[in-house]
């Protein structure tokens, strides 16, 4: 009865200590945040196996129209994903092997830069069997537990998507804020300066309007001696 209680938590241990058997590939997303000046064009690269999949997303945070181009092409050159003066995408593709190529374009703006966020997320990157295998090589008696290693590996393989999604949930989270936030600022000026404007058009128009009363009421009749 010991040795099926402690079993599972050697299992469990060994995977945690031993960095040939864990079998969990670290996080393959990633996000950045770059500045696009005024009429520029930025271009990336991400190599890529055969039947994976590749999704990017992508946000304009900041920047007058909070839009960009968008160019995603195959390894052939191939164009896959062509936008124009979008604010945000998603998009996901099969990949063949070879460099994917993805482009942020802002040569139509000739003043405004732009804050742009972008995340890649990189899914079966042909890593999981050998993961799997690695994990066999260190544990062994499994016929003394009641659950099959298959089942150790499902239940970790869902934290690790579950925990996974999360971050993803929370990168997008604050990248909006980043966004609202940016809109908001310029909101706040925007609402100042025209505040400023009507304040010194009303002191204006007041002093021309007090001018104007005192003049009705002078008198322009010369006195004769």
């Amino acid at each position: 009865m010991g040795a099926k209680v402690w079993l599972p938590c050697l299992v469990l241990l060994l995977a945690a200590l031993l960095p040939g058997a864990a079998g969990f590939a670290p996080s393959l997303d990633s996000d950045f945040t770059f500045t696009l000046p005024a009429g520029r064009k930025e271009c990336f690269f991400q190599p890529m196996p055969f039947k994976a999949s590749l999704e990017i997303e992508y946000q304009v945070l900041d920047g007058a129209g909070l839009d960009i181009d968008f160019h995603l092409a195959s390894p052939e050159g191939k164009t896959l994903v062509f936008e124009q003066r979008k604010s945000d995408g998603v998009h996901t593709v099969e990949t063949e092997v070879g460099d994917y190529m993805f482009c942020f374009d802002n040569t139509f703006s000739t003043i405004s830069e732009k804050v742009i966020f972008f995340e890649l997320i990189l899914d079966n990157m042909g890593e999981q069997a050998q993961e799997q295998e690695d994990w066999k090589k260190y544990v062994t008696g499994t016929d003394l537990l009641e659950m099959k290693l298959e089942d150790i590996l499902e239940s970790i393989n869902s934290i690790k998507s579950r925990l996974s999604k999360s971050g993803h949930i929370q990168t997008l989270l604050r990248a909006f804020e980043a966004r609202d936030r940016n809109i908001q600022e310029g909101n706040f000026d925007r609402v100042n300066f025209w505040s400023v404007v009507n304040l010194v058009a009303m002191v204006v128009v007041s002093a021309i309007q007090v001018y104007m009363l005192k003049s009705l009421f002078e008198d322009k009749r010369k006195s004769r001696t």
